[in-house]
């Protein structure tokens, strides 16, 4: 019997019961009371937020998708947050801008073009369906990029680097698709050209 959601499944994938955990290393040592989070780069506005300085810009609530590489996809999840385009509305990104280096904790980085993180699903999340995440899912504060495989939503977010071009992150180093789009399938380098 197929799922009522297969329509909406990039190729590929299947739809996961639960919320599977992945993640490189272990999940760090977090203290929300000294959590940080850090803006540079091709920006008007270089700022570093605490996490409570975080929360209190304007917030929102928005249902999307998840899809991870390891080939899982989470339908209809509820997250709570803060729209990148709120943030980036107050960095003010100069006119070279390009690309977006998300850096998380233990020197995790992911980069992704600057429109892609100006899209209208685009969040800076730390509630799922009502919860709070749990540190394995990236709280204190993770990106949420439905469009794109999920270790573009880079969990314990603490960096968000504004670029006059691109630079590759973590993962990407590592032969994984520079775009990540799971509706083309672009889980690996060797499909770039």
């Amino acid at each position: 019997m197929s799922s009522p959601n297969a329509h909406r499944l990039p190729p590929g994938q299947y739809e996961a019961r639960g919320w599977p955990v992945l993640h490189f290393g272990a999940p760090p040592a977090v203290d929300a009371a000294t959590w940080t989070v850090t803006a540079s780069g091709a920006i008007e506005h270089p700022t570093t937020w605490t996490l409570e300085q975080f929360r209190a810009l304007p917030r929102t609530t928005l249902t999307a998708d998840f899809h991870c590489v390891t080939k899982f996809s989470v339908f209809d999840n509820e997250w709570h947050g803060v729209a990148a385009r709120t943030v980036f509305a107050e960095l003010q990104p100069t006119a070279e801008a390009s690309h977006v280096m998300l850096h998380g904790a233990e020197g995790y980085t992911t980069n992704v073009p600057l429109d892609a993180m100006l899209d209208d699903d685009v969040l800076f999340a730390w509630r799922r369906n009502g919860e709070d995440l749990t540190v394995e899912h990236g709280w204190p504060l993770r990106l949420i990029l439905p469009k794109r495989y999920a270790w573009k939503s880079a969990k314990w977010l603490s960096g968000i680097e504004v670029m006059a071009g691109d630079r590759r992150g973590f993962w990407e180093e590592r032969g994984y698709h520079n775009d990540a789009s799971p509706f083309t399938e672009e889980r690996y380098s060797y499909q770039e050209g």
